[in-house]
């Protein structure tokens, strides 16, 4: 289904590097990457770590914050020793701070979503250059895939930001309508329907992600194409993020296991998140998608040095004197040979004199001399020496052959040995 709808994207690849297919498999060959690159690996997690940095501090006050509030307001408190209330009703009213704080924060939070945006667009693309050239990793790199990925991952990016924002505040709403008594039902099943709302586009959005850091293509393709890769792969998509995001979950327990999740996103988490699902959804681009050979080519020869191209080079032209030589020296294309399209001979019509005879002679004999003096004039020219010259050489050797006097007769078998 997805083959025949994502045309699109072939030919659209971003990157300076080329896509290939595997004959060990993608996950496989993820697995050694990760465990001969891990320095790398590192390396990028923590420059994206860098642009996390004020989401985290973001969430981290509000916390604060939130913690500062409940320690000076008298939550249910009394005074005196017939324990007079210190407010007369206080119902809602921890709930009614929790969202005032979650308002300033959390909207402050989609503008930090789109500073880790920076983070998310070089991580994706180093993890995926990663994967495609066995270890290629730079720091030029990593930002060139920020000057190329940005403003398709900034979208999803801040997509998700607001979803999660009002997610946020429809949960509050509820905790605030049921603790100054009013219905729980209605409260109870928005909060429901909107986490599963954020789950949702969550998902969409790190495809969206998916196909903007690997695809050089409009909004309406990135969100339409985005969409049928997803159709075509949910179960494995749902997996999939279960798995990468491991780090994040192990936050979500308490004790020992949360301190842990915390050391594994402070030095490769990050990375980890981004490399399996970059890894995942190149797996899907490699069913779907077929790469723009010509331009594969031409991103694997700028990747090679002049030594590499000289090699290359000097194995085209053997390749081209084999076929050559076992085709034989052919005289067409050995000497130079007049065009003669435009010239006019003279005919013997049904009768015919003596006379008539010898101007035909007389016009071949000339038209023969104009031959020999065009074949005079550009047998130097260097398309017949380099071509005579090919075949003096190859003779010579294939007669010699380092042995003296011993003659090799010329075929597809023995030729450039």
């Amino acid at each position: 289904m997805a083959e025949s709808r994502v045309k699109a994207l072939e030919g659209n690849e971003i990157g300076d590097y080329a896509r290939t297919e595997l004959p060990q498999g993608r996950w496989g060959d993820t697995w050694n990457v990760f465990k001969s690159n891990f320095s790398k690996i590192i390396i990028c997690n923590l420059f994206t770590l860098l642009f996390f940095v004020p989401l985290i501090v973001i969430v981290y006050i509000r916390n604060l914050y939130v913690s500062a509030l409940s320690n000076i307001y008298p939550f249910s408190s009394n005074i005196g020793p017939v324990g007079i209330p210190a407010t007369p009703n206080v119902s809602g009213l921890a709930e009614s701070l929790n969202m005032s704080a979650d308002i300033m924060f959390y909207s402050l939070a989609i503008i930090a979503g789109l500073i880790a945006a920076i983070g998310v667009a070089g991580a994706c693309f180093s993890m995926k250059k990663l994967v495609n050239t066995h270890g290629e990793f730079t720091i030029k790199g990593y930002f060139r895939g920020v000057k190329l990925c940005y403003l398709n991952v900034a979208f999803p990016v801040a997509l998700f930001m607001i979803v999660f924002f009002c997610t946020v505040m429809v949960s509050d709403w509820k905790d605030l309508t049921i603790a100054t008594g009013g219905s729980s039902a209605w409260p109870i099943a928005a909060t429901v329907l909107m986490i599963i709302l954020c789950v949702i586009i969550g998902i969409i959005c790190m495809w969206f992600i998916a196909v903007g850091v690997s695809y050089k293509v409009g909004p309406w393709q990135t969100i339409k194409n985005s969409f049928i890769l997803l159709i075509g792969s949910v179960i494995q998509t749902i997996f999939i993020l279960a798995l990468a995001f491991i780090p994040v979950w192990l936050l979500l327990i308490e004790g020992i296991v949360q301190v842990l999740g915390l050391l594994l996103l402070l030095v490769f988490g990050f990375s980890y998140v981004f490399l399996v699902w970059m890894s995942f959804t190149q797996w899907v681009f490699d069913m779907y998608i077929t790469p723009n050979l010509e331009a594969q080519k031409e991103r694997e020869r700028a990747k090679k040095t002049p030594k590499q191209l000289a090699a290359e080079k000097e194995e085209e032209e053997k390749a081209i004197a084999r076929e050559i030589l076992a085709a034989g020296k052919s005289e067409l294309v050995g000497r130079p040979i007049m065009p003669i399209e435009d010239e006019v001979l003279p005919a013997l019509g049904k009768s015919f004199s003596r006379a008539d005879i010898a101007g035909v002679a007389s016009g071949r004999a000339a038209l023969e001399g104009r031959i020999n003096s065009y074949e005079e004039a550009h047998k130097n020219d260097e398309r017949y020496v380099e071509y005579n010259k090919l075949f003096a050489e190859r003779e010579k050797a294939l007669q010699d052959d380092g042995k003296k006097k011993k003659k090799k007769k010329i075929s597809a078998d023995n030729l450039l040995r």
